[in-house]
């Protein structure tokens, strides 16, 4: 008889149930921050733990955006490194696609959010807020939504988000670096080396990696670089290919260990801390009056459209890359308009990038885009889902 545990661990893996996770905290971070306890939200959030050793005496606020979503993006990254190795992505033209997808997706929106708040107070940063995709709330749309598309349909997306996820990420080590640790900067270096080094030998020490991995993200936090990099890092860096007396490679034990709790934990937890925002009137109504907010609704709601399906139309009419088997131009612009979903990262950029009233507006911006790109996408994917399940098995989509 299956265990109990066994069967909450497998129900925590669907995408769905990520995606309703992530939307209660969510919920439950608006309705507590406008309640009469809002006072006892932002004293938990801001409270301080951790040791001042390393720079790590930090508010619950900040574990969770610097130490939980290192283990979201590294379960992101160890996702990305199996499907470029032995998945879907192992040929070049398929792996070129979202890549290129993610690249116009990202440099659309900045370009646009630049456009409309040049000048604004904090935009010389929060041109960034936009250009990422949340993976979580994504995927679980498209599989509540989208269950007739094909596999493909779910790699591109993946694929996509992850990618320009991590392009979110270099972009915070690089604007968002206030200082850098050389010293530091090695340690994690060496980490990260003897980390790929016991991969090649085939240690399966879990208590060599454990310790390892803590070391790599205290030195990454120490450098000054966002520490959420070093989940990125050793998700690439674990092995993918399984040797013949394993069952699984490591990179699929993990995932399989650790995405139930980054679903229920990790992203959740971040979400309740960075989504607690003031939502009375007059705040709602700055958010449509004020240039900074509104480029930020754009670039997510406009640009990523734009962006990735105008990219992935060009990289396929020049031939560099190629449609995702059995998926149609209208399935990708489906996906397109889910894309502008940037809630995790975009809040986490709308942190760092700015302070005061301008950090409320960006999130609220976020989470109001976020809402309409996937309401909008749900919809298409509706639409395209019946048009899949109508299509025989030698139809092709349109």
């Amino acid at each position: 008889m299956p265990r109990p545990v066994a069967d909450f661990a497998r129900y925590l893996r669907t995408e769905t149930t990520g995606g309703i996770i992530l939307l209660i905290a969510t919920a439950v971070a608006l309705l507590w921050a406008n309640s009469p306890w809002d006072e006892a939200y932002t004293t938990i959030r801001d409270a301080k733990i951790g040791p001042e050793f390393l720079h790590l005496n930090l508010s619950v606020g900040d574990w969770a955006k610097d130490g939980l979503l290192a283990l979201f993006f590294f379960v992101a990254g160890l996702e990305l490194k199996r499907e470029l190795v032995v998945g879907e992505l192992s040929r070049l033209k398929q792996a070129v696609l979202p890549i290129v997808a993610a690249v116009g997706g990202m440099v659309v929106p900045a370009a646009l959010a630049l456009a409309i708040g040049f000048g604004e107070p904090g935009m010389a940063k929060a041109w960034a807020v936009p250009v990422a995709t949340d993976i979580a709330f994504a995927l679980g749309v498209l599989a509540l939504t989208g269950s007739n598309l094909p596999s493909s349909a779910r790699v591109f997306l993946l694929s996509l988000a992850v990618v320009d996820d991590l392009g979110a990420i270099i972009l915070i080590a690089v604007l968002f670096t206030t200082g850098f640790d050389l010293v530091a900067a090695g340690v994690a270096v060496l980490a990260f080396a003897v980390y790929a080094w016991l991969q090649h030998k085939r240690v399966r020490a879990w208590w060599l990696y454990v310790p390892l991995a803590v070391v790599a993200w205290v030195a990454v936090h120490s450098a000054g670089v966002h520490a959420t990099i070093a989940g990125v890092a050793l998700g690439l860096l674990t092995r993918v290919r399984k040797d013949d007396d394993e069952e699984h490679a490591p990179a699929i034990r993990l995932e399989h260990r650790l995405q139930p709790w980054s679903a229920a934990v990790a992203v959740p937890v971040f979400a309740l801390f960075a989504a607690g925002i003031d939502l009375t009137a007059d705040s709602l109504a700055s958010v449509f009056s004020s240039a900074l907010p509104i480029a930020i609704m754009v670039g997510l709601l406009v640009g990523k459209t734009v962006g990735i399906l105008g990219a992935s139309m060009l990289a396929v009419r020049l031939g560099l890359a190629e449609k995702p088997r059995g998926t149609g131009w209208r399935d990708i612009a489906a996906l397109s308009v889910l894309g502008g979903v940037g809630f995790t990262v975009s809040l986490l950029i709308a942190d760092l990038a700015l302070s005061g009233p301008e950090t409320e507006l960006a999130k609220a911006a976020v989470l109001i885009a976020s809402a309409v790109a996937s309401l909008t996408a749900a919809a298409m994917l509706v639409r395209r889902s019946r048009a899949h399940a109508e299509v025989d098995d030698l139809g092709e989509p349109s």
